[in-house]
């Protein structure tokens, strides 16, 4: 396999692998201000696949120490992916913040620096009962990403689906834009080798939407 391993601040940029035979020469790389906007760093690669426009791809480290700076990464990533153009954009990685939906966290197995960050502040004086802080989730999803897990127990009701990738939650998500929302067939988790289990998804580029393509700008 192929790999870049995007620059990063932290020293621990994410790495995105392909193979070659696979997706044909890469056309695209990208991580300018990937460094300086985002903690761990990100780049963005691209492929002629066949479809109206190149099919780009990301790998993603959000920071894990601050909701609020997490979701502006976020935002930046769910924008220098779609730069190539025409829409096509798969994100992978770890997310570090709880899904767009599924079942609550593992409260008791959360430590308390993931308390301070994945629930919802309230008042410690009279916190009331805990809940997840989705707002990473929630402005990947405006920026027209779907989680593929979730897209996938919405149609079957799947729970296996929703398996917690962390020790309290699922952390890990695959997103696909919405050009590519039709191509996804199935996906599943792989435990060992980290202290997260890995994810993986299955799509089929045939299904592709072609009648959305745009420029960036």
């Amino acid at each position: 396999m192929d790999g870049h391993l995007a620059p990063s601040r932290s020293g621990l940029g994410p790495a995105t692998l392909y193979r070659r035979s696979a997706l044909g020469r890469r056309l695209y790389q990208n991580h300018d201000y990937g460094a300086k906007e985002t903690h761990h760093g990100f780049e963005v690669l691209g492929w002629d696949v066949g479809l109206p426009a190149l099919l780009a791809a990301g790998s993603v480290h959000l920071t894990p120490y601050s909701v609020r700076r997490a979701e502006d990464e976020a935002a930046f990533i769910g924008s220098r992916v779609l730069r190539p153009g025409g829409g096509y954009a798969i994100l992978g990685g770890d997310f570090n913040y709880p899904p767009i939906g599924g079942p609550e966290p593992r409260y008791e197995a959360m430590r308390p620096y993931n308390r301070g960050k994945r629930l919802v502040l309230t008042d410690p004086a009279d916190p009331g009962p805990p809940a997840p802080d989705r707002s990473v989730a929630w402005r990947i999803a405006r920026h027209g990403f779907t989680d593929v897990a979730w897209h996938l127990y919405q149609q079957t009701g799947d729970e296996a689906l929703l398996e917690r990738t962390g020790t309290d939650d699922r952390i890990d998500w695959i997103l696909v834009s919405s050009a590519l929302v039709p191509c996804v067939v199935d996906y599943g988790v792989v435990r060992g080798g980290s202290d997260h289990a890995g994810v993986w998804a299955r799509l089929d580029l045939d299904r592709a939407a072609v009648d959305n393509v745009w420029e960036y700008r």
